[in-house]
């Protein structure tokens, strides 16, 4: 039987009565936290961002540093926290076809709803970042048939990188080659001009869900949900939107503690320890523990 999780993203990629589709957009998450706001704020799905996660985990770029077993772990983190369908970012699949089978299994094994495949190169690096290289295309089709193959019970997107280091027409190729491998939705990163995002639509869009990257400074001709809602897109990531947010404050926080040894200026922009608990359901987990005391 299908996850609940699962159908809930299948249903939210479908078309409506009228074959077209509403724009979904996910956010990025890389904790249980992070997850919770996405939820509490109420979106639809959530996006388990490889780039959040190596930068947040390990204070590094997005360059392939982050492993299989440290994104598995965070996959059952958020899913033992949060209902919402989540995406979760399998980067190259940690190794060749078997390596990436066996992340399949473990991504769904611990709640992923779908899981996000790609053609990159070692080492990889993020989809909106120069020197990217990809994999032969028979490699790359090699990939999503090795996920399809393994995976049980969820979805499997397949992108390409190729627009930035083989052009559109070879990064359209290899869409065309995913989906008729089976993949569940397509994900052309990094189309550089309104004219390539049109031509990913105007292909696609109409047979299989598409994936769209928004990511604040990259490399995206839009950042208007409408207009790809327009083109027919499914999915709009914006896997670093929170991230930013804190990135972009935190330093100011910080300044403000080391001058005046206080937060009390910023009591306005901060949550409190009654807010946190509220948030993450202190009260809830209390009473449930005095439900077990005897």
């Amino acid at each position: 039987m299908t996850a609940g999780h699962v159908s809930a993203l299948s249903a939210l990629l479908s078309p409506g009565a009228d074959g077209t589709r509403t724009l979904v957009s996910v956010p990025g998450c890389w904790d249980g936290l992070s997850a919770l706001l996405i939820e509490q704020a109420g979106f639809d799905a959530a996006f388990l961002t490889g780039g959040g996660l190596s930068m947040a985990r390990l204070g590094r770029p997005d360059m392939g540093l982050i492993t299989a077993s440290e994104t598995t772990d965070t996959v059952m983190q958020i899913r033992d926290r949060i209902a919402l369908p989540l995406i979760v970012d399998g980067d190259t699949g940690y190794g060749n076809a078997i390596n990436l089978q066996r992340t399949v299994r473990g991504f769904e094994r611990a709640g992923a709803s779908a899981i996000q495949i790609e053609d990159q190169g070692f080492p990889k690096r993020c989809g909106h970042m120069a020197g990217k290289t990809v994999v032969p295309l028979a490699e790359a089709v090699g990939r999503v048939k090795a996920a399809l193959d393994a995976r049980h019970d969820m979805l499997v997107f397949a992108r390409t990188d190729a627009v930035a280091c083989e052009g559109i027409e070879a990064a359209l190729d290899r869409a065309e080659a995913f989906l008729e491998a089976g993949a569940d939705a397509i994900f052309v990163e990094g189309p550089r001009s309104s004219d390539e995002l049109a031509r990913v639509a105007n292909r696609f869009a109409a047979r299989v869900p598409l994936i769209h990257n928004l990511v604040e400074g990259g490399v995206s001709p839009t950042d208007d949900g409408a207009e790809l809602e327009r083109l027919g897109f499914a999915i709009a990531l914006h896997p670093l939107l929170l991230m930013h947010g804190f990135v972009r404050q935190a330093p100011g926080w910080l300044a403000t503690l080391r001058a005046e040894r206080s937060t009390r200026a910023m009591s306005d922009t901060l949550a409190t320890l009654a807010d946190m608990n509220r948030l993450t359901g202190a009260a809830a987990l209390a009473e449930l523990g005095t439900h077990y005391d005897g």
